[in-house]
């Protein structure tokens, strides 16, 4: 029988490597024993990696000899508190992903590298023989020196910045000076741990607006459930005031010395969102988002860990931030699929993931959207969660009028109908401003060659490529392949011409038809750099542009005052889908982007062009609204036992050959045997087979019993991970996926 080592002497930690486990580690003697959610340094295989500290153990299962000890133990106190750490290990096992992988997720970069909770800063002090240089003048062939010298030895010990602030202009070069000094043991040079300060405070500018009935109802109700969990949906109609709501209850919070964290869909919303809390709240809040730099997103984590920040606004992995005295969180447009992490090997719910760290910080969870989520609408239904409604727009706004255009009766030039380019002329003339959505980038999708029928395809994807015209480019928008736009075909040498519409066509054609009107386009070709969208978006607001050719980064948490005309052009993209939620994301878009109409004073106008006017789907939308639909798509998705009726996972699987990945998730589901109370359905090819020169496939799981599926998942993946075949393939589990494809 193996000998184990020293009861209390063992740290098990994570480690962001691939596998499912944590690591054993011994605790060097004299070294105390560093606490769950501190990082320490570790050796693993030829590396030295820096982990976290789950837990501490009174055995481990490896012999006492073969047991590693820890380099160094980093934190005097964790960098992952309580709450958040608990929260990373429910994601771990409720995702059946690595706990290592989950954490750093979690972290910043420069947390996982080693950066501390707090900003280190130089701090200069005189020592004993410098105050007898001072004494005896041994400086006086050395200026610079005595000058710095005497600054610290009168006002000292004084950090970094104090220096610089005392002596710009006079010996802006101070540090040679100071190391010479200290060389010779005159000064002493430390490093302090400086907390993050208090947010800057912002005057509260602006007054709040007295809340429509409806708002005064929701935000009553909200204050009064702080302190306990509770689930509310907050269903707006766009430009019903979801977040003067917000603000209401984000200020309740405050006032009770407590902080919020908000979670918004995409970066594009933080900016406009942070500067209306900060007027209205008083104070700045923390950001945290994937655009910042890694020295920005750490100084934000440090303001949001220290308590300096009372609001943290982010994006997906935002869940994850340290808040203490967390008193409420919001999930603005709950139902964005971009709260879902996609790519990589964690794919969590950021949504889901702020519905479990409420309920074990006992605080209430608002989830907000003009279009809730089916699943979201279906817990109202079953009464877990609570429906607060806000049916009116604010102030006078009404909701706008909306119409289908007949894509069969009316001629159509790039893309866009005759009863559109006559609204929108008359608008404009009506000094009213235009949008025009497209979710669709690029100049045309297809590029073709009308004598001998070729396509430029992608070589790495089964993909076409998308015809760039501006930069005489063919790119492809799964790869990112990118070639020279061909003029003749390279087949036969007959000319080509583009087929279809992008944003790029519809806006060189909007141009021609409205010289006159300023036009701005809004996709991932133009908005690249920071501060693009913020540009894009205050030529809108202040009028200096009147026609805006948008994708889906328009479609919500704009105000847009002054716009009267919203243009769906293409609302067919959706409807005949083999993905069982594509009809829910259509509606969602389509109410979504109506709603940027008619938000001011002026009345709006939504056109929505479709060559299926008669389709049940756009009928309910115009007849019933998104309320009807929901109904509507509840009661077929209860008779076709799809979520939110039932639980699915999706075991995905690349290789580069199509047989190995089919081969691997073969025995994959070989493995699983014929569980009780799961369907394995697949292995099947990937809609899109083929991406990146890899081929796709992937197998479904899906039960009525989430406890049964759970139970599969974990006695499976295990095995899986030891078949043969998985060596040479890349694969991921899903669970709950948004995207079946």
């Amino acid at each position: 029988m193996s000998a184990t080592a020293p009861a209390g002497n063992i740290a098990r930690v994570a480690l962001d490597v691939p596998l499912n486990r944590l690591f054993d580690y011994r605790l060097p003697e004299g070294v105390a024993a560093p606490a769950p959610g501190a990082r320490v340094r570790v050796p693993f295989g030829r590396q030295r990696l820096i982990g976290l500290v789950i837990e501490l153990a009174a055995g481990s299962d490896l012999p006492a000899d073969r047991l590693k000890p820890i380099a160094a133990v980093l934190d005097g106190a964790p960098v992952m508190g309580a709450a958040v750490l608990e929260l990373a290990r429910w994601a771990s096992d409720y995702y059946h992903h690595p706990l290592g992988e989950v954490i750093a997720t979690a972290l910043p970069k420069a947390v996982r590298g080693g950066a501390g909770l707090f900003a280190l800063e130089e701090e200069w002090s005189v020592t004993d023989a410098g105050r007898e240089a001072l004494e005896t003048g041994r400086l006086t062939r050395a200026p610079a020196q005595r000058e710095l010298l005497e600054l610290i030895g009168a006002h000292g010990p004084l950090r970094e910045a104090a220096l610089n602030g005392r002596l710009a202009g006079r010996a802006p070069r101070w540090r040679p000076a100071a190391l010479a000094l200290r060389g010779r043991g005159w000064l002493l040079r430390q490093c302090v741990s400086v907390p993050p300060l208090p947010a800057a405070p912002a005057a509260a500018a602006v007054t709040a607006p007295v809340p429509t009935p409806e708002q005064a109802a929701a935000v009553a109700a909200i204050t009064a459930a702080l302190g306990a969990f509770s689930t509310f949906v907050l269903h707006g109609l766009t430009g019903s005031g979801k977040t003067e709501v917000y603000l209401q209850v984000i200020e309740a919070a405050l006032a009770r010395s407590q902080r919020a964290l908000v979670l918004v869909p995409e970066i594009g919303l933080t900016p406009q969102l942070v500067q209306r809390f900060a007027r209205r709240l008083g104070t700045a809040p923390a950001v945290l988002h994937s655009g910042l730099t890694d020295v920005e997103r750490l100084a934000a984590w440090r303001s949001a860990a220290s308590g300096a920040a009372q609001i943290i606004v982010g994006t997906r992995s935002a869940v994850f931030a340290p808040v203490p005295d967390l008193g409420v969180i919001i999930v603005d447009e709950e139902h964005d699929a971009s709260f879902k992490q996609h790519e990589g090997g964690f794919h969590y719910s950021a949504r889901d993931l702020a519905l479990v760290r409420a309920q074990r910080a006992q605080v209430p969870v608002v989830l907000g959207s003009a279009t809730p989520s089916l699943e979201t609408l279906q817990h109202v239904v079953s009464g877990r969660y609570r429906r607060l409604s806000l049916p009116r727009r604010a102030g006078q706004a009404l909701a706008p009028r909306l119409a289908l255009v007949d894509l069969r009766a009316h001629a159509v030039t790039s893309g866009l109908a005759t009863p559109v380019v006559q609204a929108i002329g008359r608008h404009l003339a009506a000094d009213g401003q235009v949008l025009a959505f497209l979710n669709r980038r690029g100049y045309a999708p297809t590029l073709l060659c009308t004598a001998c029928g070729w396509v430029a395809g992608c070589a790495e994807c089964d993909a076409r490529l998308t015809v760039h015209q501006r930069s005489a480019r063919l790119r492809c928008h799964h790869c990112g392949a990118d070639a020279p736009l061909p003029q003749t075909c390279p087949q036969c040498g007959f000319a080509v011409r583009p087929v279809g519409q992008g944003t790029e066509r519809v806006e060189e054609r909007l141009r021609e038809l409205f010289p006159q009107a300023p036009l701005v386009r809004v996709d991932r070709d133009v908005v690249r750099g920071r501060g693009d969208m913020d540009a894009a978006m205050d030529s809108i607001n202040s009028g200096a542009a009147r026609i805006l050719v948008g994708t889906q980064m328009v479609t919500k948490g704009h105000d847009f005052q002054n716009m009267t005309l919203v243009v769906v052009l293409n609302a067919d993209q959706g409807l005949f889908s083999t993905d069982f939620r594509a009809a829910e994301r259509l509606a969602q878009t389509i109410v979504q982007v109506a709603g940027r109409a008619g938000r001011g004073a002026r009345p709006g106008e939504v056109l929505i062009q479709t060559a299926y006017p008669e389709h049940p789907l756009l009928q309910t939308l115009m007849t019933e609204g998104y309320d009807g639909f929901a109904r509507t798509a509840l009661a077929e998705r209860q008779a076709a036992a799809w979520p939110p009726f039932s639980r699915l996972a999706v075991l995905r699987a690349s290789a580069l050959s199509a047989p190995a990945a089919l081969q691997f998730l073969t025995d994959a589901r070989r493995l699983a045997g014929s569980p009780r109370a799961v369907r394995l359905l697949g292995p099947v090819p990937a809609a899109m087979a083929r991406r990146a020169g890899r081929y796709h496939s992937q197998l479904l799981l899906e039960s009525s019993d989430r406890v049964a599926l759970h139970r599969l998942l974990g006695q499976w993946l295990a095995r899986v991970a030891d078949l043969p075949t998985a060596r040479p393939v890349r694969w991921a589990l899903d669970v709950d996926p948004l995207d079946l494809f």
